[in-house]
């Protein structure tokens, strides 16, 4: 019986969320399985990988033979280093405890990668937050100042309106004042 490490689908539509498993290659995508090893969420920044890393290695070491995608995941995750490593023992390349010290030099160095984009991912939204609320103060002091030049020059024309009705009222009591005279 072929047996394959694959995805299989779920989530809603245009919201894909992977369940990674181990089938027969003869059954349907989303059809039945023989074990779930792990689950992918390809949604969220960075990719969220939830694997059983042992019973990948199981696996593979068994001959199950990952599809593309699921190979680029178990790369990702290690597995596939991991397996390497162990091929290495067997062969009587290295032992168990030099595999052992190789693997976790790797996955320190991928995890600093990991952290580093993450702190990179918020760093970016922080700096775009800032750089928004900079904007935003910005055409709300423009408009503050707005309003204020218009209450300004309305309180201006008011004055002007006042004391031209001054002026116009004392011109008048003029003109009437030599009417009379």
């Amino acid at each position: 019986m072929p047996v394959k490490i694959r995805l299989a689908r779920h989530g809603r539509k245009r919201n894909a969320f992977y369940h990674i498993v181990v089938a027969d290659s003869r059954s349907p995508r989303d059809g039945k399985y023989i074990e779930r090893i792990g689950s992918y969420n390809p949604n969220t920044n960075p990719a969220t990988i939830n694997l059983d890393f042992d019973k990948a290695v199981n696996w593979l070491g068994n001959g199950a033979q990952p599809t593309d995608t699921a190979r680029a995941i178990l790369s990702y995750e290690g597995v596939m280093m991991k397996r390497h490593l162990l091929a290495g023992v067997k062969k009587g390349a290295f032992d168990e405890a030099a595999a052992e010290v190789k693997f976790e030099a790797w996955k320190k160095e991928k995890d600093a990668k990991i952290n580093a984009k993450k702190d990179s991912l918020s760093k970016n939204a922080d700096d775009a937050s800032k750089a928004r609320l900079e904007a935003e103060t910005k055409i709300s002091s423009n408009r503050a100042e707005a309003i204020a030049k218009r209450a300004a020059d309305a309180e201006a024309a008011a004055k002007a309106e006042e004391a031209g009705a001054t002026s116009e009222e004392a011109a008048t009591e003029e003109g009437s004042e030599e009417t009379e005279a």
